[in-house]
């Protein structure tokens, strides 16, 4: 089922999720390019964070999704490095999709601290999350991703550079500077433990 994109950007998590609780209302399945335009082509904050997210969980522990998932992270920051004013996904990514009742848990499951980041975070030194400053963001990302497959040889040591990329998506998500900056230092932390590691 194709979704008319929404005319605004979202704000925060929780308007993602109302977003999305919204398409599961809708339909009985929702797939991935049905997020898409929920969300808005235009909004590369959460797509930096969902494959990040999904590394940070058990699943990231299986030999090879860290890299795929760090994959996925450098075309979207590459697309976000070049200024595209639409965001493309790959076909087979685009079709993949999950029930609505499953959709629906989730989202519930989530927004409790979906609700918490909400209060926490808000447009502070907005500055650093347009512009030039998104460009830079954009560069980290695809330099955090590019750790990935080396860390990977290391249990779990691919999570430095994947929760900096949350952090980075979070903080274009919701404007705010602050919140990069930290994912900045955190993102050295990365490249720390990777230099820590192999030498």
């Amino acid at each position: 089922m194709t979704q008319q994109p929404h005319a605004h950007r979202p704000e925060s998590l929780s308007d993602i999720l109302d977003r999305f609780e919204e398409l599961a209302r809708q339909d009985s399945r929702v797939v991935v390019a049905d997020m898409v335009d929920a969300v808005g082509s235009r909004s590369y904050g959460p797509f930096l964070i969902v494959p990040a997210l999904i590394e940070l969980s058990p699943v990231g522990g299986v030999p090879g999704v860290p890299t795929a998932l760090a994959a996925l992270v450098a075309l979207f920051a590459l697309q976000m490095l070049l200024g595209r004013r639409h965001l493309w996904i790959p076909a087979w990514l685009a079709r993949r999709g999950l029930g609505a009742r499953r959709l629906t848990r989730l989202v519930s499951a989530v927004r409790p601290m979906a609700q918490r980041m909400d209060r926490w975070f808000h447009g502070r030194l907005r500055a650093l999350t347009s512009g030039v400053g998104m460009r830079v963001a954009a560069l980290a990302c695809i330099g955090l991703a590019l750790l990935v497959p080396p860390l990977e040889l290391f249990p779990f040591a691919s999570s430095a550079p994947m929760g900096a990329i949350a952090l980075i998506g979070l903080a274009l998500l919701v404007r705010d500077g602050a919140l990069m900056v930290v994912a900045s230092l955190l993102a050295c932390g990365a490249v720390w433990v990777l230099v820590s590691l192999v030498l």
